[in-house]
C-alpha cells in the first residue's frame, strides 16, 4: 500500500474539489493600478505647477515686503516667522516669497503658531491647502472661514487629525 506522503500528485477527488470549487466560484474582478502612468504623472505636475502659478499671482498675495509693512515688520523678521510656521510663505519658482495678505488679520494671525503646530509642518503650500480646502467636518467650510467665525478648536482639532 502506498502511503499518502509518497504521492506528489492531488488525489482525484483533490482534483476534483479544485476543480469544481474554482469552476463555481467567478473569477474575482481586476482591480485598476494604485500607481499613475507616467504620461498621468506628468500632467499632474503640469497641472499642480499651473494652478500654483495662478495662486502666486491672485489679488490677495503679498511680497514680503508688503508683508512686512502690514506687519509693521521687517523682511528679515517674516523670512523667520515663515521659517517657524509663524507665517504662511508661498515659494515661488523664483527666489522669495508670496503670502497671503488675509492671514494678517487679527484671528487668523493668533491662529497660525497653533494651526502649524498641530499640522506638524511649516510648508506654507500646506498651511494654505489646509486652510482654503473645504472640510466635511466643519459643514463645508474651509478652515480659514470656521476661524474667522471663531471655530479655531474644531479647525485644531481637525488639523491633529489631519496630520496623522
Amino acid at each position: 500500500m502506498k502511503s499518502p506522503v509518497q504521492s506528489s500528485a492531488p488525489s482525484p477527488v483533490a482534483r476534483g474539489s479544485a476543480a469544481a470549487s474554482s469552476a463555481r466560484s467567478p473569477r474575482a474582478p481586476q482591480r485598476p493600478s494604485p500607481y499613475l502612468s507616467g504620461a498621468q504623472t506628468k500632467a499632474l505636475f503640469a497641472n499642480s505647477l499651473a494652478a500654483r502659478m495662478e495662486r502666486l499671482s491672485a489679488e490677495d498675495m503679498v511680497s514680503t515686503d508688503e508683508a512686512a509693512a502690514l506687519a509693521g515688520t521687517s523682511r528679515v523678521t517674516i523670512n523667520a516667522w515663515i521659517a517657524k510656521g509663524r507665517a504662511i510663505g508661498l515659494t515661488q519658482t523664483r527666489r522669495g516669497f508670496r503670502l497671503p495678505r488675509w492671514q494678517f488679520e487679527p484671528q487668523c494671525w493668533a491662529a497660525l503658531p497653533a494651526l502649524s503646530q498641530a499640522l506638524g509642518t511649516v510648508e506654507g503650500w500646506a498651511l494654505l491647502a489646509f486652510l482654503e480646502t473645504p472640510l466635511g467636518g466643519l459643514s463645508g467650510k474651509t478652515p480659514r472661514q470656521a476661524i474667522e467665525q471663531g471655530q479655531l478648536e474644531r479647525v485644531l482639532a481637525l488639523a491633529g487629525v489631519e496630520a496623522s
